[in-house]
């Protein structure tokens, strides 16, 4: 089960962004990120019948682990579909987890992940859980949020990382339920930037295979759809991020907060620190998503050095999205798969 992780803060990145700024620490949750929330919400809702089954996903690594740790506080069996090249440190923990764990590997110039694991799920009569598109994986990504928001009522934003979309839809519907005028500013890498270029033509659409990204987590093609119509009409904004900034972000976490950060959980970081100048007035939440990272990799991204805090040493910002046009929706769940 999901613990409720805290709020951080300090002195000197509140000082260079000249506000407030509230760290959500889910690199302390359960398995190392916030993808148990989603997993565990998706498994308690699923039938008896279903969990029954076991189940199966399509993930690089952090929804992977918080399946296969559900699936085992559940007592059912788990198989996963992960890149060939999927980060070490990943595979190891889901075996450490539960050695009973299927792990299915594919190449990423030759297969699609989803498509893959909806055909084993057909094929072995298992209950399939996205690591996105899920009414109820959402809610439990919500649940972040929700957390954030009952601690700091007052926040003039709330700033994620974006991937297939799970946790910046949830933290929408979130806002929505505690009728908070918070705004919700997703953050994604420029090398994978499929939802950023959605939003602003309104429509999903499918980029080329993502340039190669130290967010490995948040390599995606496409957004999902569920969470696409939660974040194209709910988003205030979606800001890019390159590898330098994400690195850089990983080593002020460690600096400032002694936060080992895997690549894609300090996203929203970098998003805070490149673009500071421009974020709302008021006091700003940020999510720190995960810390699955080996202290190999970590050691190697940061190049040993820990950058100071330097507002002047902040380059122009990539363009960002446009802010959603049309108003979001008052709801208090994702709505159904079409």
């Amino acid at each position: 089960m999901a613990v409720r992780t805290p709020l951080r803060t300090d002195a000197a990145v509140d000082a260079l962004v000249g506000r407030r700024v509230l760290l959500k620490a889910e690199d302390q949750q359960h398995t190392g990120s916030y993808k148990l929330r989603g997993a565990f919400v998706a498994l308690a809702a699923a039938s008896s019948a279903q969990r029954a089954a076991g189940v199966v996903t399509a993930s690089s690594g952090n929804h992977a682990r918080g399946l296969v740790h559900a699936a085992r506080l559940n007592k059912t069996s788990a198989t996963v579909v992960m890149p060939a090249d999927a980060p070490r440190v990943h595979r190891a923990a889901i075996k450490a987890i539960d050695h009973r764990t299927k792990v299915i590997h594919y190449d990423q110039n030759e297969a699609w992940p989803d498509a893959l694991a909806q055909e084993i799920a057909y094929r072995d009569r298992l209950t399939l859980i996205p690591a996105a598109n899920h009414a109820s994986v959402i809610a439990g990504a919500g649940t972040v949020a929700l957390e954030m928001l009952e601690e700091a009522p007052d926040l003039a934003a709330i700033l994620v990382p974006i991937g297939g979309g799970a946790l910046a839809a949830g933290t929408v519907l979130a806002a929505r339920q505690l009728k908070s005028r918070v705004k919700v500013i997703g953050v994604e890498p420029g090398a994978a930037a499929d939802t950023h270029a959605s939003v602003r033509t309104g429509r999903r659409i499918q980029i080329k295979r993502p340039a190669p990204t130290i967010a490995d987590g948040l390599r995606q093609t496409e957004p999902a759809p569920i969470p696409f119509d939660i974040i194209r009409q709910g988003l205030a904004d979606i800001i890019l991020v390159s590898d330098r900034d994400i690195a850089e972000a990983m080593a002020l976490l460690w600096r400032h907060y002694g936060t080992t950060a895997e690549p894609s959980g300090a996203v929203a970081f970098a998003g805070l620190i490149r673009f500071a100048a421009q974020l709302p007035k008021g006091r700003l939440g940020v999510v720190v998503s995960g810390r699955n990272v080996d202290w190999t990799t970590f050691a190697g991204l940061t190049g040993g050095s820990l950058p100071r805090l330097d507002s002047t040493a902040n380059p122009a910002p990539q363009q960002a999205a446009e802010p959603a046009k049309r108003p979001a929706r008052r709801g208090l769940a994702a709505p159904e798969a079409s």
